[in-house]
């Protein structure tokens, strides 16, 4: 497995990519090619950072640096200023709407800082499309266990001290849907899960 010295972040969520993510990746990989930096920065297309308005959305770590609406025109600069020199290129980074200072780094901007993510822990940090990255971060562990070591009431009596629930309107607990079906009768059952592709933000 390759190391980088930098890894380049750049939301792929629905409200980025119709405002040009995928043109920025390109023209980020073009650019580092030129600059010869593609072997010590990474890439990445993430998932929805939640923060749609202010797409596309692009974060340099380490330093964890947030630029927001970031246009393909925009990204020889970050490259040439802040991936090879190392200085943070000021006017791309985020403005707080109510104080209207610049925010540099992602976790200092106050609609992250107030937040505990769960079950969107990982939105902006892996791109969705790539099961190792979601392995490497501890994804399926809750599922191996569900497997391995609980039986199915177990795992039912989980979901209901969870308290999670559909995101639905109805907002109907999952723990008791799940006991609903495990007491209906026959030997068979059936499933039917609405796995809709949904951004966060």
């Amino acid at each position: 497995m390759a190391l980088y010295r930098a890894h380049v972040l750049i939301c792929h969520g629905t409200g980025c990519a119709s405002g040009g993510s995928p043109k920025v990746l390109e023209a980020f990989k073009e650019e580092l090619r030129k600059k010869n930096l593609e072997k010590e920065v990474l890439v990445i297309a993430t998932g929805c950072h939640g923060m749609c308005e202010f797409g596309p959305i692009v974060v340099v770590y380490p330093e964890g640096t947030f630029y927001s609406r970031v246009n393909p025109e925009d990204v020889s600069e970050i490259v040439e200023e802040h991936l090879y020199k190392g200085r943070i290129v000021n006017r791309l980074l985020y403005k707080e709407p109510i104080s209207a200072e610049k925010v540099c780094h992602y976790k200092e901007i106050p609609f992250y800082g107030k937040q505990h993510r769960v079950v969107l822990s990982n939105c902006g940090y892996i791109n969705p499309d790539n099961i190792d990255e979601y392995i490497s971060r501890d994804g399926y562990q809750a599922l191996g266990k569900c497997l391995t070591e609980m039986s199915p009431a177990q795992v039912i009596d989980e979901m209901k001290k969870s308290g999670l629930r559909g995101r639905g309107g109805g907002g109907f607990p999952t723990g008791l849907k799940w006991s609903f079906c495990a007491a209906s009768p026959g030997d068979k059952k059936y499933v039917i899960c609405n796995a809709d592709e949904g951004d966060p933000g």
